[in-house]
């Protein structure tokens, strides 16, 4: 990042401000309405030494900080096609802001969104972030980087003894906490109000908010959560299944001796480039753990047990999460064979499973397996997590499903597969463009249409609305009712938005009921779907 000293020129010094590091110096848009400030450092650079360690603090400058360029995104691979960052380095952790505030005092309601990518990709520079939105819906919007795959969540025995918190991994977690103090530290100056924070995130970083509401290290730095597809409530043996540190340590282990290092020195002392190619080539999943520290237990205990921070929850997720999956394979379940595999991988329990994903013919198994595909991948643990936090949560918890079948360009391909708005449907992290109103930012070449404009306006308007009050509803907007165990409403947001009872429970009550078995039959009380 460029220092420069001296005085600004007339017309963009409005976009100076003073962070506890020192000064900072963003753009104004065209219209002079909001100020926008990119690649702020929350934290020092976590190299050398201090790679594998929690974030320290960023070293003060002198002069002025030129924050108007898109800092590099953390390390990663080409995981996922709709995540392309430029620039990527171990020197990531930084942050962005978009501020409606003209002068420091304001105290707009502030947002800190935690990008996805299952925690192996992502930043919060993407477009589909834009926070241009929000802020002129009165919001102070922030997006970070954290560290990613086997930068933010290595576990090793020597890691653990160095610690001094007998603890390890969860890096990129613990980068998050830093970021969030950043805010406590510095947002006022922005304009916004450090006792109205509302942490929200997609798949990966709608985990890291369950998360961070059950961890301790991060009680108290923001008053409401929004969660959009994800938590920690899956069941072992799932990608981001929550592992003790024990085995997660083992892992670490088997790592490093796959690359040669001997020691926790011959491991910081090797590239970046090549612990990325070593873990990509074994296909290792580095990803949160129960370390001890950053989470002193599962993080269904801590909900169970009604620990978890008792604020404000908006969650819900996407109707058709998977569905792609099962409607362009190759080889599409029928009744048969979806009959089949249901009694595989379900066992005595396949008959209630059935039940409420029946197959009577091959079409009906096509879309219960696509409905299946879902719930397993996000569904599910996203319903639990809403429904622990009602039961043992003393706030209140609204939710949505987002069911959008998002329109797509002529030549649509997914894997070289023709694919239509019906084969694909309400996709995973479909919503993300419509929540930052950032439809034509993100995707110019789908042809959004004005119900998607409309959706999207209105999508932004309420979780604006829940952040600055912890109540979505708001004047030009249809009602939407709070979740509780009295009615169980849900907002579903289409061409047209309703509010109505959740008809699928029947289907989270059927994997509830598995997983609590299999849970009990698990030492440490976790259950399995696979």
């Amino acid at each position: 990042m460029v220092l420069m000293v001296g005085v600004a020129a007339s017309g963009v010094a409005a976009a100076q401000v003073k962070t506890t590091a020192g000064l900072v110096q963003g753009i104004s848009t065209d219209d002079g309405r909001i100020r926008v400030f990119k690649g702020i450092p929350y934290a020092a650079p976590p190299v050398g030494e201090l790679r594998w360690q929690a974030p320290r603090p960023v070293a003060p400058w002198q002069g002025i900080r030129e924050a108007s360029t898109v800092a590099p995104a953390c390390t990663q691979g080409s995981v996922f096609g709709d995540i392309a960052p430029a620039n990527t380095g171990e020197d990531c952790l930084y942050l962005n802001v978009w501020t409606p505030a003209r002068k420091a005092g304001e105290r707009s309601p502030v947002m800190v969104w935690i990008h996805g990518g299952g925690f192996v990709a992502g930043f919060g520079a993407e477009p589909r972030h834009d926070g241009g939105a929000f802020a002129r819906k009165g919001v102070v919007l922030v997006t970070i980087n954290y560290r990613l795959g086997v930068f933010g969540f290595l576990s090793h025995p020597e890691l653990t003894r160095e610690s001094g918190r007998n603890a390890s991994g969860n890096y990129g977690l613990l980068d998050q906490v830093a970021a969030l103090r950043w805010v406590q530290e510095n947002i006022a100056a922005f304009g916004g109000d450090p006792r109205n924070v509302t942490i929200f995130g997609e798949s990966a970083g709608s985990f890291a908010v369950s998360a961070l509401m059950a961890s301790p290290l991060a009680r108290g730095l923001f008053q409401k959560a929004i969660g959009e597809s994800g938590a920690f409530f899956t069941a072992a043996g799932g990608t981001l299944a929550l592992g003790p540190l024990a085995v997660t340590e083992q892992q670490g282990v088997k790592f490093a001796a796959a690359i040669g290092a001997d020691s926790l020195a011959a491991l910081r002392a090797k590239p970046a480039q090549e612990l990325l190619q070593a873990a990509t080539k074994a296909q290792l999943w580095f990803a949160p753990n129960i370390d001890g520290y950053f989470l002193a237990e599962d993080v269904y205990a801590t909900y169970a047990a009604g620990r978890q921070a008792h604020v404000p929850l908006l969650a819900g997720w996407n109707a058709d999460e998977m569905r792609m999956s099962v409607t362009l394979r190759e080889d599409k379940p029928t009744a048969k064979s979806f009959a089949e595999e249901t009694h595989k991988r379900f066992g005595d329990q396949a008959e209630a499973v059935l039940e409420v994903y029946p197959a009577g013919t091959d079409e009906e198994a096509l879309e219960s397996a696509a409905a299946l595909a879902s719930d397993l991948f996000i569904g599910y643990a996203t319903w639990k997590w809403i429904e622990m936090h009602l039961q043992t949560g003393q706030a209140p918890v609204y939710r949505y499903s987002f069911d959008r079948k998002i329109p797509v360009p002529p030549d649509n391909k997914v894997m070289g597969v023709a694919a239509t708005s019906r084969d694909i449907g309400a996709r995973h992290a479909g919503e993300i463009e419509y929540v930052f109103g950032a439809l034509e930012i993100s995707l110019p070449k789908v042809p959004w249409e004005g119900a998607d404009r409309k959706l999207s306006d209105e999508m932004t308007t309420y979780w604006a609305n829940f952040a600055r009050k912890g109540d979505p509803n708001g004047a030009g907007l249809p009602k939407w009712p709070r979740y509780d165990a009295k009615g169980r409403r849900v907002q579903h947001l289409d061409e047209t938005i309703r509010s109505a009872e959740d008809s699928l429970r029947p289907r989270y009550e059927a994997l509830d009921a598995y997983v609590t078995k299999q849970r009990a039959q698990v030492p440490g009380g976790t259950g399995t779907i696979r």
